[in-house]
Formats: C-alpha cells, structure tokens, sequence
C-alpha cells in the first residue's frame, strides 16, 4: 500500500508580495515626509497649547509683533489683507486660513482677520507650538 501524499508543500517563500509591500511602504513614507513640512515660513514665537495644527490644503497669514500682515510669506498692508486674501482663496472649494500670531501681538489684530474671514465664510485654524 502506497500511504505517500500526492501533495507535497514546498518549503521555499516567495519574497515578490513581500517586496512589493516594502516598496509602497517606502512610497507612501517619502511623500508623507515631504508633506509634514513645517508651515513655518516667517519666524515667530506662537503661543503654546496641547494639539498639532497642519493643514496643507491652506492659506497661512502671519501677523508679528510689529503689526505686519504676511500672507504665505509675502508681506500686505492691513487695508489690502482682504482683498490679497480672498484673491488666493477664490479657487478653493472649502477656504480656510491657518493664522499665525506671535506671542505679544494684541489682540485686536487677531479679531480683525477673523472677522474677515467669517465675514466671507472662511475657516480659521490658529497655529499654537505644542507644549
């Protein structure tokens, strides 16, 4: 009597599934890095709070401790602020604005974008360094 099975596993592995995941996963790594790009562009001093703000699909307006408007880095007037910002988010679908104040800049100046910017339904996400 013959008891042999016919069906005999092969004990080698085959690395090309095993390749292939690797390499998305080194894909997906290289472009999740060059997209956690800090939005720092201007250097200044943000308040501290718990969370992480990062949204890449944004208009970034900075206002530092002299009172100069920024918007991604270019400096604007505070009459033309409005006008030079709803210029750069008439493309967008959903508009939204993160807004970059440094530490010692009054108040006012900060309510004075967001009131632009909910005057024409633009969001605001305020930058904070985490703590």
């Amino acid at each position: 009597m013959n008891l042999k099975g016919r069906n005999k596993i092969s004990p080698e592995f085959n690395m090309s599934s095993m390749t292939d995941i690797v390499f998305l996963l080194l894909i997906f790594f290289m472009i999740a890095s060059t997209l956690a790009k800090n939005l720092d562009t201007i250097e200044i001093k943000l308040p501290e709070a718990k969370g992480k703000t990062e949204n890449r699909n944004t208009v970034s307006v900075t206002i530092n401790n002299r009172s100069q408007f920024f918007i991604d880095s270019k400096q604007v007037s505070k009459r033309r602020i409005e006008r030079e910002l709803l210029s750069k988010l008439k493309s967008s679908s959903s508009p939204s604005i993160v807004l970059r104040a440094e530490k010692k800049v009054a108040i006012d100046q900060v309510v004075y974008i967001m009131n632009i910017a909910n005057q024409n339904s633009i969001k605001v996400v305020l930058a904070v360094d985490s703590q």
